[in-house]
């Protein structure tokens, strides 16, 4: 089976550009293709591992990926998929960012002795001579057709800026920067990225001569209709400084019924036969598939160590025993704590509620439980004596904990 049949198979695939030839394209040559990334966060996020699992699958299939960071356009902000311009960042932020990526990607990719690489546009767009630019690359757009572009067209009612507009220009510029200094085909990206995509294909065609490629994967929401990325309250990052592997894993656990089988397609390597075995299974019996996504996905996050403690800390509490060594605690100032630190300001800060009504209505319910002991005195003061060699477990119902540990 070629990789495009894989893709295809396990749900990556939303659009394509020439299906056909790309097929043949795949299957015949060994092909560098790109994907780009957005540094605006120091961290990737639930919302970023589709494409990274579609890198991983085209690597695993002999083909070369390029994961290029928008050090340049993060300058400026992609309107795709937005309704309002986003703020700009400095480059110290951007540079930051970016080198908070490899070592995430390191986990599905392998960079050694250039299997991969990781580039950033900055390096070309921030040396660009504008005059050069439009005569080159500007000549060849035209402004009616981009208007009529999907994701111009959302922002049209609210007011488009020029900064913006230039977006798609510099997007199919990097297409053929790396068309031209390393031979990459293939493009891929989110759905909302189609038009770009189209116009970078188009550039190279009109510029060089050249076929170039395009493949668009589906904008994922769960069952409930929540989008799976970081603009969402309570994101879920592939750091594990902002999401302990045990939330991770937890997330994954509580997968919709409806989601599993796709989710096991597109965020782990099991075979689709049993992908399809696990995904059939009904009631009670659903769980153990549940617990498999979780257990696979935290591992290739995380390794498999954080991903079989994740899962023990699991077990524990839902047999009622809570085990604070398997879960990383979050750290709290003794300094914070010795300014007055109520109960109601340890579960928004624990991130069991998303704010203090929703803490109090937790506590007068009876929802919350500290070292074991159920508490109800919304005026109760954290103390230093609650903390058993510098710890303490927070709980929330029966399978919801943090354990908060004092520096």
């Amino acid at each position: 089976m070629s990789v495009f049949e894989v893709l295809q198979e396990r749900g990556f695939v939303k659009q394509t550009t020439h299906q056909e030839p790309l097929f043949e394209l795949l299957t015949k040559e060994k092909v560098t293709f790109y994907i780009g990334f957005d540094p605006t966060a120091d961290s990737l996020h639930v919302g970023s591992m589709l494409p990274i699992m579609a890198m991983a699958h085209m690597q695993r299939a002999g083909h070369r990926p390029i994961a290029i960071l928008g050090g340049g356009t993060a300058m400026i902000g992609d309107p795709s998929g937005k309704s309002e311009m986003r703020k700009m960042m400095t480059q110290e932020t951007i540079a930051h960012n970016a080198a908070c990526f490899k070592k995430q990607l390191s986990r599905y990719i392998n960079f050694e002795n250039d299997q991969a690489l990781m580039v950033n546009n900055a390096d070309w767009l921030l040396e660009l001579n504008y005059i050069e630019f439009l005569r080159d690359i500007g000549s060849q757009f035209s402004v009616n057709r981009m208007l009529t572009a999907e994701c111009f067209k959302t922002r049209m009612e609210k007011g488009l800026s020029f900064i913006e507009f230039n977006y798609m220009l510099l997007q199919s510029y990097d297409f053929l920067v790396l068309s031209r200094k390393y031979g990459c085909k293939l493009q891929m990206g989110g759905d909302d990225q189609w038009s770009n995509i189209l116009y970078g294909a188009d550039l190279i065609r009109r510029l060089d001569g050249k076929e170039a490629y395009g493949i668009t994967f589906p904008l994922l929401t769960t069952s409930s209709g929540r989008k799976m990325g970081k603009t969402e309250a309570g994101a879920v990052w592939l750091d594990s400084t902002k999401t302990s592997p045990y939330d991770f894993y937890q997330y994954w656990r509580n997968t919709d019924d409806r989601d599993v089988e796709r989710f096991l397609a597109l965020y782990t390597f099991l075979p689709m036969d049993e992908v399809r075995r696990l995904g059939a299974l009904k009631d009670q019996q659903i769980n153990e598939a549940k617990k498999i996504l979780a257990y696979e996905v935290t591992k290739l996050t995380h390794g498999e160590e954080e991903a079989k403690k994740a899962e023990q800390a699991a077990h524990a509490l839902f047999s009622g025993v809570v085990n604070e060594q398997m879960v990383t605690a979050i750290e709290l100032p003794q300094a914070e704590l010795e300014k007055g630190f109520k109960i109601i300001d340890l579960v928004v800060f624990a991130t069991l509620a998303a704010t203090r009504s929703e803490a109090k209505r937790l506590l007068e319910q009876g929802g919350i439980a500290l070292n074991d002991q159920k508490i109800s005195d919304l005026n109760r003061t954290i103390e230093i004596n609650d903390f058993n060699d510098g710890k303490l477990t927070l709980k929330k119902g029966k399978k919801d904990f943090q354990v908060i540990k004092l520096v």
